[in-house]
């Protein structure tokens, strides 16, 4: 077996966090955990109360059914960046809106926690961009871009294995006259 191979005696905690990192790399994992956890807090406190000793203090307002419904949505946005990864824009477009909408409804956006997650999971959503595949190609292959720009300057016929071959590789002078460049050519008799 190579060290590579996925053994037969792997612990199943094992193969379960590779496949979790898998699956949380090939989408906006963090910006729909930041949304979800943004919308906790908002959907939570208009329906919380705390205790004081003896004293209850009750955190809702006229607007309970409003924070609740951006609460949810805002987990629902969340589960949406990572189910369908395809929507991320709008996703997080609607999440920074309904974050934004959150702070004059629900409560000064779930005391502000609220409003920062979803504001950060917003962003997060919109600036991720899926990864390109990783190609099986040599470094200087014919798909790369540095293989292209070094496929351009050879003869054509050329094959791009005859190419990395330093017999194949042009020769030139190698000039040590920096003193000249260095007073722009020019020359002094002295």
């Amino acid at each position: 077996m190579s060290p590579e191979s996925t053994g037969q005696n792997e612990h199943y905690l094992t193969v379960f966090r590779r496949g979790f990192r898998t699956w949380r790399g090939n989408r906006p994992f963090w910006a729909g955990l930041f949304t979800i956890v943004g919308g906790v807090p908002i959907a939570y406190f208009p329906y919380a109360n705390m205790h004081l000793g003896n004293m209850t203090l009750a955190m809702s307002t006229t607007a309970g059914a409003g924070s609740l419904i951006i609460g949810i949505l805002l987990m629902t946005l969340g589960l949406t960046m990572w189910f369908h990864h395809i929507v991320r824009v709008f996703a997080g477009v609607a999440a920074i809106l309904l974050a934004l909408i959150s702070i004059p409804v629900a409560n000064i956006g779930g005391f502000l926690i609220g409003f920062l997650f979803a504001l950060l999971g917003g962003a997060l959503s919109i600036s991720w961009a899926p990864g390109e595949p990783v190609k099986d190609e040599a470094a200087f292959g014919e798909g790369t871009p540095a293989g292209e720009a070094f496929a351009e300057h050879q003869p054509h016929g050329a094959r791009s294995e005859d190419a990395l071959h330093p017999a194949a590789l042009p020769q030139q002078p190698v000039r040590f006259d920096k003193a000249v460049e260095a007073d722009g050519g020019r020359h002094h008799a002295g």
